[in-house]
């Protein structure tokens, strides 16, 4: 299996050209080569494949080999990907499980993503609430109760609004939220601290992942959240552990995400099919090669 590393703001994938699939158990071979310690390391693997619909079909494994419905640090790195071997322009239309995305790259080192509308009934979320939206709603969990919102961006998330990101139990409310019965299909959960209204600070645990340095849909979920209620103005920047996601949303229109994407280095797994050694020349002896002009 050749594939390229790449990330997002430090949420990492490995990147693979399936148009001519073999066949390989990625949900097995994901949590062997993305272990952090005896693999090559990464958040998932992110597979380019043939796509009817549209330009291209990405399809996410996450370290743990299950399969989110979309992946907003994915699709850049996937957007930078095509473009560098030469299989696609500037602009590319993706086919997920979460509808069709647009990619643009701006020339800057920057990916823009049109990530559709929001998801802001909590049938299409999922989360089980009788109102219309599901935006400051109070969820009760291990004996306390916390205010909420729910949005979906192809997938679920959840947003809670904190004082202190810093000392907030962020992995042990998170994982109960994420298993909440409330949330049916689990979700991503992203606390936030608001800094000003042009800007908040976040932390996203990811559903097969845990926490992560950045989330892309979880970023979209907050700006929508916050623009929704108020506390937000448009466009809004999001810090990340791993770096700044700007977010722009109105009412009736798409979500649009910027954000960088950056390749680290190719190399290939031996045994791994056949057909994907088309994308890059083969490493000497198996060591991984360095991306061009690094």
């Amino acid at each position: 299996m050749f594939f390229t590393k790449m990330h997002g703001l430090g949420n990492d994938f490995l990147v693979v050209d399936d148009r001519n699939p073999d066949a390989v158990d990625w949900a097995s071979l994901a949590a062997v080569v993305c272990a952090r310690h005896t693999g090559v390391g990464a958040d998932g693997i992110l597979l380019i494949q043939q796509s009817e619909s549209a330009d291209f079909r990405l399809r996410v494994v996450n370290a743990d080999g299950t399969e989110p419905e979309m992946c907003g640090n994915g699709v850049r790195c996937a957007a930078v990907f095509v473009r560098s071997i030469s299989i696609a322009g500037e602009v590319v239309r993706w086919e997920t499980p979460a509808g069709l995305v647009t990619t643009e790259l701006l020339g800057d080192g920057t990916v823009r993503v049109d990530m559709g509308p929001p998801r802001l009934a909590p049938a299409e979320v999922p989360f089980d609430h009788p109102g219309e939206r599901a935006l400051d709603v109070p969820l009760e969990m291990d004996g306390e109760v916390l205010r909420v919102s729910a949005v979906g961006m192809g997938n679920p998330h959840c947003v809670v609004l904190v004082d202190d990101l810093d000392s907030y139990p962020v992995a042990r409310v998170g994982a109960v939220i994420q298993r909440h019965p409330r949330f049916p299909s689990g979700a991503n959960v992203e606390f936030v601290q608001l800094v000003t209204r042009s800007r908040v600070r976040q932390r996203t645990l990811e559903r097969g992942v845990g926490e992560t340095d950045a989330c892309g849909t979880g970023a979209c979920a907050t700006a929508v959240a916050l623009a929704a209620l108020g506390l937000a103005d448009h466009p809004l920047e999001v810090e990340l552990r791993g770096g700044v996601l700007t977010i722009a949303w109105e009412p009736g229109s798409p979500v649009l995400m910027t954000g960088p994407a950056v390749t680290v280095f190719s190399g290939h797994v031996p045994g791994v099919g056949r057909s994907l050694k088309r994308t890059l020349p083969p490493p000497v002896h198996g060591i991984v090669r360095p991306a061009s002009g690094r």
